[in-house]
Formats: structure tokens, C-alpha cells, sequence
């Protein structure tokens, strides 16, 4: 029999404290970030769905061209509640981010952008996604100071 998951469970940021643990930060989705990265993936889709159909000789480039962008327009729509609920929480010992997912900060091996977005890698290879939050900079440097002052606690 396959383990049931609750549907509510895969979205929400369930932040119990360790003995010690205070949060430091609610890192939350921006709605203007959103449209934004949606307004650069429309123009993208648009280039290259324009230049493969010009390539394969259709007739139709400025069609698909829009179609490209009306997709992503409803992809945006259709997405746009359940990615403005996801929500990460930093601490000064972890990152718990939505679905169960935490990261203990001395296991950061890299924060960097990617594109809009904040992505988390730790020392065993798993990436987590932090996406479209407004002041990505800010944000990750506020998580290199929480490791580097977790680290020098921790004496690693």
C-alpha cells in the first residue's frame, strides 16, 4: 500500500524551534517578482518558438509567437495562488522551507541566484529552490551571516 500524503502538507512551512533556535527571517514569494519572471519566460518563449517555426518554414511564426505567450500567461494564472503560499524560514541554526523541507545552515555548501531565484545547495548535493522573492542579494547574505555566525559558534 503507498504512503498517503496529505495535500495540505506539500505547501505549508511547519516551523517547530529546537531547544536554542530563534527565527531569524520569513523569506516569502514576491507577486511582482512573479509576473515579472513570468513577463521574461514569455518573451523568451516567444524568441524561440518564433525562431523554430521560422526555421521550419511555416507561415505561422507570429500565431505561435503569441500562443507561446498566451500559454505562459495561463501558466502564470493557473500557478499563481500556490506559489504566492510557499513561504521559507530562517533561523539561526536551519532553513525550513514548505513540504518538510529543512536545511541545516553549517550543510550549506552554496547559496547563489539563479536568475530570480535563491538556489540552496548543500554538502551531500541536494538543491532547493527558494522561488521569486524580491531583494534575492539581501536575502542571501542575510543567510551567509547566519552560517558564518552559526560556524563560529559551532567552532566548524
Amino acid at each position: 500500500m503507498a504512503e498517503e500524503i496529505r495535500e495540505s502538507a506539500l505547501g505549508e512551512t511547519v516551523f517547530d524551534p529546537e531547544p536554542g533556535e530563534k527565527k531569524l527571517r520569513d523569506i516569502r514569494s514576491d507577486k511582482a517578482t512573479y509576473w515579472r519572471d513570468h513577463g521574461v519566460m514569455a518573451v523568451l518563449g516567444m524568441g524561440v518558438v518564433g525562431m523554430v517555426l521560422a526555421f521550419m518554414g511555416s507561415d505561422h511564426v507570429a500565431i505561435g509567437s503569441l500562443g507561446a505567450v498566451l500559454a505562459l500567461a495561463v501558466r502564470g494564472l493557473w500557478l499563481y495562488s500556490e506559489q504566492m503560499k510557499f513561504n521559507w524560514v530562517l533561523t539561526n541554526m536551519r532553513l525550513i522551507g514548505p513540504g518538510g523541507r529543512q536545511v541545516y545552515l553549517l550543510e550549506l555548501q552554496k547559496v547563489r541566484r539563479l536568475f530570480g531565484d535563491i538556489q540552496i545547495i548543500t554538502r551531500s548535493g541536494d538543491k532547493h529552490l527558494i522561488k521569486h522573492v524580491a531583494g534575492a542579494d539581501a536575502i542571501m547574505a542575510e543567510i551567509d551571516a547566519a552560517r558564518t555566525k552559526r560556524a563560529k559558534r559551532k567552532g566548524a
